[in-house]
């Protein structure tokens, strides 16, 4: 079974003060686009650095997950360090992710140039930042989705397929 980790890093998600609604978002995506028999490794924490850095330590080798995706914590705002844990995790960035997702947000409002996401690779896993809401995480995630499945190809990970009719995933013909 293909395992991929979820976390939603939120203060206020973790602290139950409000429903995990972005993490349940990225779920239902992944559900629909998929084909290949997955389950979600599902985390909701705060933004604490060492937290985070932790668990995404966890999701890639103790769990085994091809892909890491983390909802929130990419904005200017004192306590959003996912970027910053992210590339202290990673042994190789991918800052074409952030730059496409940033440039998609922008089609919609103007703070997008004020977001952080970024993506990076720790050993076998794709580690993937993505905002933290609901609506932003369909706009990002569906324009670097279709580079995803051939990432994770290179680095060794799990072969992801997907339901070509409603996600179209790029891979190079040999």
């Amino acid at each position: 079974m293909i395992k991929i980790g979820i976390i939603n890093v939120s203060d206020r998600a973790s602290a139950g003060v409000y429903e995990d609604i972005p993490g349940k978002a990225v779920v239902s995506l992944l559900t629909e686009w998929l084909t290949s028999p997955w389950e979600p490794v599902y985390r909701v924490i705060p933004d604490e650095q060492d937290q985070l850095e932790a668990t995404m330590i966890e999701l890639a080798d103790a769990e085994g997950c091809c892909l890491v995706v983390t909802t929130g914590g990419t904005g200017p705002a004192l306590r959003d360090v996912t970027p910053e844990a992210t590339e202290v995790v990673c042994q190789k960035m991918l800052p074409g992710f952030g730059e496409l997702m940033r440039q998609e947000s922008l089609r919609y409002v103007p703070t997008a140039i004020l977001s952080r996401q970024t993506a990076g690779i720790r050993n076998q896993t794709l580690i993937l930042n993505l905002p933290g809401k609901p609506t932003a995480i369909g706009q990002c995630l569906s324009v670097v989705f279709p580079a995803i499945p051939y990432c994770i190809d290179l680095i060794g990970g799990s072969f992801l397929t997907t339901n070509e009719t409603l996600m179209k995933v790029f891979r190079p013909k040999s």
